[in-house]
């Protein structure tokens, strides 16, 4: 991987206070982690053998302890960025808790890499819970929306 790119993610991680990001090219793999708030970036490769496995995926998605699991469909982030709920600063968002929803309205808008990725319902229902604060990061298969079937 180019070192060019990878000064450019650090500096992703750095700027939009993601914990962890993560990119496949190919078999190379690079995990950028900053485990303080205080501490720079940290840059781990890995052959593809280590970042494939059941254990792996299964300790990517644990709830923090006490926490109660949501009822309904949840919408999760397919990437990192930055979460909007509104399609411009002072807009009205897109959808609010209350809202009903059909697969394919959008919900919200991830900011990834200086690209606005609109992010759809793949679900009908009606917005039961709306688990990110607007501007805030997000990383990716972090929850986002919980949708009442």
């Amino acid at each position: 991987m180019d070192i060019r790119k990878l000064k450019k993610l650090i500096e992703l991680v750095e700027t939009s206070g993601i914990a962890e990001l993560e990119i496949t090219e190919g078999e190379e793999s690079v995990r950028i982690s900053r485990h303080a708030s205080t501490a720079p970036a940290e840059v781990v490769a890995q052959s593809p053998a280590a970042t494939a496995g059941p254990e792996r995926e299964a300790g990517s998605r644990t709830a923090p302890p006490g926490a109660e699991p949501p009822h309904g469909h949840e919408i999760t982030a397919p990437m990192v960025g930055i979460f909007y709920a509104a399609p411009s600063p002072g807009a009205k968002p897109f959808v609010e808790v209350g809202s009903t929803v059909a697969p394919g309205d959008t919900l919200c808008i991830i900011e990834a890499m200086k690209m606005m990725n609109q992010i759809e319902s793949d679900t009908a229902g009606r917005v039961a819970k709306i688990l990110v604060e607007n501007g805030n990061p997000v990383e990716y298969g972090q929850a986002l929306f919980v949708i009442e079937e």
